[in-house]
Formats: structure tokens, sequence, C-alpha cells
């Protein structure tokens, strides 16, 4: 059985590369960024990728057949049993539209939601920072922090209801956060 954990975490929060160093460090698991994943069909230059960048560039959310259809294809792909998946969910739809998915899959358990939380002054500092693409600017953040906020209470309450979610501060040094995290999914696998 596959066992999936989700990280979640405000633009700049540092999932992504969390995520990255621990898939690295541990040869057993896959790591998937929802971000990165659908950039790549962006630069693709596929009809999918053209509808994707029409939303990415505004820094809207992504239909929901389009997500769940991209992480549906990463988890069945995945080469190992254990997966991450960052940058999802980021909406109640996109968070209803997984649990029915998972409710039908036998062969995959999500083990857990880990919320890497920083400030919104971190957040930008970080994403104005690294300015990785047209969509790394002011009005484009304020967007993607409203986007993620508004339905953030609701994604805690349900995970947290379920004994799912894991919260940690995405403030210190990357070290830290990872040695932290790391430590919580050795716990769990």
């Amino acid at each position: 059985m596959k066992k999936l954990f989700l990280i979640i975490g405000a633009p700049g929060s540092g999932k992504t590369t969390d995520a990255e160093l621990i898939a690295k460090n541990n040869e057993n698991i896959t790591h998937y960024s929802t971000g990165d994943m659908l950039r790549a069909e962006v630069a693709s230059g596929s009809e999918i990728g053209k509808e994707l960048d029409s939303y990415i560039s505004k820094g809207l959310i992504i239909p929901i057949e389009m997500a769940i259809k991209t992480i549906v294809n990463a988890i069945k792909s995945a080469p190992t049993e254990i997966i991450i998946i960052d940058g999802y969910p980021r909406s109640l739809e996109q968070m209803n539209a997984l649990e029915d998915y998972l409710q039908d899959e036998i062969e995959l358990e999500l083990i857990s939601v880990i919320e890497v939380a920083v400030s919104e002054e971190t957040a930008r500092d970080r994403v104005l920072g690294r300015a990785r693409g047209a969509d790394d600017n002011n009005e484009v953040f304020d967007n993607r922090m409203k986007v993620y906020t508004e339905p953030l209470e609701a994604i805690q309450n349900f995970y947290s209801n379920k004994n799912l979610l894991k919260t940690i501060s995405g403030e210190g040094t990357i070290e830290e956060i990872v040695t932290e995290m790391e430590s919580f999914f050795n716990s769990k696998i």
C-alpha cells in the first residue's frame, strides 16, 4: 500500500525545498510538487499547458479536474511506496475531490497533511527574492496569499478533525525544518 503525505504552506513557505531535501535524503520517498508539475506542463506548450497558464499567470486556482488528473497520474507512476505531494490541497474543492478519490482507492492511504507555517512577511520576502518567473511579483503574490489563506482554516479544521494535521514552523533554517519534518515522517512510516 502506498502512503501519501501532503505538504501545504503559503507561497514561499519552503514546502517544495523541504520536500525535495527529504526525498533526496530518503531513497524510499518520491516527491512531487504540484507547482513544478504544472509549470512543466505550461513550459511544454501543450494545449493543457496553455490553459493552465491562463490560471497560473494570474495566481488563480486551476480547475479541479486538471489538479486531480495531475495528482493521480503522479501517485500511480510513483516508483516508491511513500509519496510526498506539496502544494495540495489549495481549496476546499481540491480537498474534497482528493477525499472522494481516496475513499475509492484501497492501495493508497493518506498518512498526514503537514502545514509549513510562515508569516506573510517571510513568505513575501522569499517569493519576491527568488523571482523564479513572471508570477513572482507583488500583485500576483497578494492574490496567491489570498487564494491560500481564504480556505486555510476550513482545511486545517478538516484534517485536524481526522487527526491528520501536523504544523511545523517554516521560520527556521532549512536544516532545522527538514530535521523536524524527517523526524515526523520517520515516526509515521
